[in-house]
């Protein structure tokens, strides 16, 4: 009955951590380029009384299934889920979404490059395309001080027409876009930036429509892909889930109780 107290404990703990990945899909629900996370769970060692195949005496048969209790589970990983959120329409020039695989790069304030979904762009003082955060599109491309109006195509060519030429447009740059072999292995660290790591692999970069990537919709921002119905469905169960593991432990307390008193 002790291990049992055990046992239920881990899946109290178990359904706490979905019920906090839950909540932090939802609180996102409403920002740019956000890619909800689902948990994934295994079972803890077990304790084997006696192995399947074995017999239970001499001269006994092989029973054809064994005694096992298992000791609980435990949080294997969280997954990031990239599948596209919605686009939506803003007719915001600097506003670009991406229609399929692909992340935007942009450089961190310690030099180093990060990657992002959330194409909604700003221009700095600088004149350079910047994401909300401050943070410089990779490769850089400057605006210039006059621009009437900013063009972005869907294989990511950026024009301008300007003051000084109202008439024709200018080629500003080329926006490049990034994709990883296994992007649920690279590291979030706020502000919808995601670092590459080992497991992620090396970014595979390329113009849009091109090696698998997608196409830029300009005037479009790709909002969250949580949906909100199904994450109410998933914190439901986890609460039922909860309260019943709950009971377990109220149900083995009550036992422990009862063959303690059977001494007295």
């Amino acid at each position: 009955m002790l291990k049992s107290l055990y046992t239920t404990a881990t899946g109290m703990k178990a359904q706490q951590t979905m019920v906090d990945m839950i909540a932090n899909n939802i609180a996102n629900v409403n920002t740019a380029g956000f890619k909800k996370s689902q948990a994934s769970f295994e079972d803890l060692f077990y304790v084997t009384l006696q192995s399947p195949g074995l017999a239970r005496g001499a001269g006994d048969a092989a029973v054809p299934i064994g005694t096992q209790i298992g000791s609980g589970t435990r949080l294997n990983g969280t997954t990031k889920v990239f599948t596209t959120g919605t686009l939506e329409i803003t007719e915001r020039n600097l506003d670009v979404a991406i229609d399929g695989d692909g992340f935007f790069a942009v450089t961190l304030p310690d030099s180093s490059t990060g990657y992002t979904r959330d194409g909604s762009f700003q221009v700095n003082a600088d004149g350079k395309i910047v994401t909300g955060s401050g943070n410089t599109l990779l490769p850089e491309i400057t605006v210039p001080s006059d621009t009437l109006e900013i063009a972005i195509d869907p294989e990511g060519r950026v024009n301008v027409r300007t003051a000084s030429s109202p008439d024709s447009s200018t080629l500003l740059g080329q926006v490049t876009l990034h994709r990883f072999v296994n992007p649920s292995g690279m590291l979030a660290v706020g502000a919808n930036i995601l670092r590459p790591t080992e497991a992620s692999g090396a970014p595979i970069t390329n113009t849009p429509g091109t090696t698998g990537l997608g196409l830029m919709k300009q005037g479009f921002v790709e909002r969250s892909n949580v949906q909100i119905v199904n994450e109410l469905v998933n914190l439901i169960v986890a609460q039922r889930a909860y309260e019943v593991n709950s009971r377990a432990i109220q149900a083995s307390d009550q036992m422990l109780s009862t063959a303690t008193n059977l001494s007295r």
